[in-house]
């Protein structure tokens, strides 16, 4: 039988890209006072629109508490406000507020330029390719797991 050769592997190397992007990108979120959690969320309510906290979770991969405890931080933190349904108390409204706008705004050259750092090390060609192929893997794979 054939070892399993672990640097050699699919998984190790993924989870080793994945780890060195992330990590350049939480220190950069640092310096704003955010997570990636929380910038996912603001990039969530700002840029997509998601307003619902159950469209915000699917959006960001993780589950409705963690979605629910993260948006308490932020709403004391003055990121985003919450507001309970007018018809129906039990849904919440989530909205960016100016100082979620800023922090978006601040933090988009952080995200873009890390992500120009991997982009450069393969090429136009290979990047996109390279997504192609992890979209393929991951395919229908994403509900309900946890992307933190």
């Amino acid at each position: 039988m054939t070892p399993y050769r672990l640097h050699a592997s699919l998984g190790y190397n993924l989870s080793l890209a994945a780890r060195l992007q992330e990590r350049r990108l939480d220190e950069a979120l640092k310096t704003l006072d955010l997570t990636r959690t929380t910038w996912c969320i603001l990039l969530a309510v700002g840029n997509e629109g998601l307003t619902q906290p159950s469209d915000i979770a699917t959006f960001v991969g993780i589950d409705r508490t963690a979605t629910s405890r993260a948006l308490r931080t932020m709403e004391t933190a003055g990121l985003i406000e919450r507001e309970a349904g007018r018809r129906d108390r039990r849904t919440t409204t989530v909205s960016l507020t100016d100082l979620g706008v800023q922090r978006i705004a601040q933090g988009t050259p952080y995200a873009v330029q890390n992500n120009a750092l991997m982009r450069k090390k393969l090429g136009k060609d290979d990047y996109a390719h390279l997504v192609t192929l992890l979209e393929r893997l991951t395919e229908g794979e994403s509900a309900g797991l946890s992307v933190f």
